[in-house]
């Protein structure tokens, strides 16, 4: 399962079924879970954790050290778990001291071709990152997030489940659940519909956050009277209720029009 032509450190630890390609380098302080396959020409730097089956195709470069400034050569941690998706030239850095020490990725994601994740990110379940997305450091995605191609995250910025952000958008604010965000800087445009109704939000869940998105953004409202009029709202609706703890998260401020 492994070709004779993959350098791998004594140090690394590989499940018995692990796939590994030629011209591969895994480092010393990798784990790798069952049923995981690495393409060739792939290097694995360590500390770092690959949970079971997940694929990292061709000159992916998983566990390296941040550029960071402040890095001085502290063991971080890279993290990722199940059922990930890492395509061609996806770079994946571990943390810092000053922060969390660890960049975590959850499982079931799609990190298409020169995705990048940054120092100290978190990246729930379920997301899809496009060709090119990048994330800078300390960025916090929560689950089923897609990002499209190009798009960039400033540092310490917060993406809600379920929002969507088109294609070479500018984000520099936390962007709430549930919300398209396009643009450069990245600006709202409407409730993920499309996407809500592909993982079975029910209908009038989604006209309840079509109805609190009019609020939010449509009435002009300052946000400390907008959030009085979405927590009546939420008060019953538990699918409302994440768009306004995400509101309330919000370190960087939200997005506004």
């Amino acid at each position: 399962m492994i070709h004779p032509s993959a350098i791998i450190d004594p140090a690394a630890e590989l499940a018995e079924d692990v796939c590994v390609g030629p011209f591969t380098v895994i480092g010393a302080d990798v784990k790798i879970g069952a049923g995981t396959v690495i393409a060739s020409h792939a290097v694995l730097k360590g500390p770092t954790t690959i949970g079971r089956n997940c694929q990292i195709f061709q000159f992916a470069t998983v566990g390296e050290a941040t550029p960071d400034v402040k890095y001085a050569g502290e063991a971080t941690t890279l993290t990722i778990g199940d059922n990930n998706i890492i395509r061609e030239g996806v770079t994946l850095h571990r943390g810092t001291v000053q922060d969390r020490g660890d960049t975590l990725i959850g499982n079931n994601n799609l990190l298409m071709a020169y995705t990048h994740i940054g120092h100290d990110c978190v990246v729930g379940d379920h997301c899809i990152f496009v060709n090119n997305a990048v994330l800078a450091g300390h960025v916090i995605v929560d689950d089923w997030v897609i990002v499209g191609g190009y798009a960039g995250i400033h540092q310490y910025c917060q993406l809600g489940m379920h929002c969507f952000i088109g294609g070479m958008s500018k984000v520099t604010q936390d962007v709430p659940a549930y919300i398209i965000a396009e643009g450069h800087p990245a600006t709202p445009r409407m409730i993920n519909v499309e996407g809500l109704k592909r993982r079975g939000v029910a209908p009038e869940d989604i006209r309840q956050l079509q109805q609190a998105y009019k609020i939010l953004y449509r009435k002009k409202l300052m946000l400390k009277d907008a959030l009085v009029e979405l927590h009546a709202i939420a008060a019953d609706n538990d699918v409302v209720q994440g768009l306004v703890d995400s509101i309330a998260g919000s370190k960087r401020g939200i997005i506004r029009d």
